[in-house]
């Protein structure tokens, strides 16, 4: 029996961004992408979604799930320096015409999501991609640890 089967997901009421989050992370995944939520590049920046391709690429996806959560958001520029491609991920109902030319557009809903617009890519340099792919899964087997042993130190891993 696999970990999966051993324990049922908690049900856990999910923020609408969260929401939206769940349905990126879902089409991502589809596309050969490996994806975590909620990560932090470096210290004081937390990112919505970031993604790791198959081929090495590496995205980044904030959730948006109203005009004013976009508009409350100044800092979204230092995730450039973290990725190759910057998606906004919106549900049906946002105004796409906030949103910054030049990002690339993901609507999204709990389940499912859709790329309507590619974001144009800026490669990473090859030190930062090693260094971020590298916290990237520390950070995606830490999780993984924390499902199937709660009660593990780890925290003290940084």
């Amino acid at each position: 029996m696999s970990f999966a089967e051993d324990m049922p997901p908690p049900s856990v009421p999910q923020m609408p961004g969260q929401a939206l989050a769940r349905g990126v992370c879902r089409h991502l995944a589809s596309l050969g992408f490996a994806v975590v939520e909620e990560f932090v590049p470096e210290r004081g920046r937390r990112v919505d979604v970031m993604a790791l391709g198959p081929k090495g690429e590496i995205w980044v996806v904030e959730c948006k799930s109203s005009r004013a959560d976009f508009l409350s958001d100044g800092k979204w520029t230092g995730y450039l320096d973290w990725c190759d491609r910057y998606f906004w991920a919106v549900d049906e109902m946002f105004p796409t015409e906030l949103l910054p030319e030049g990002t690339g557009l993901i609507i999204a809903d709990a389940y499912d999501a859709e790329i309507l617009r590619m974001a144009p890519e800026v490669r990473l340099a090859g030190a930062r991609r090693t260094a971020l792919t590298r916290r990237f899964a520390q950070h995606a087997a830490r999780r993984l640890q924390a499902l199937r042993d709660p009660e593990a130190r780890l925290d003290a891993w940084g």
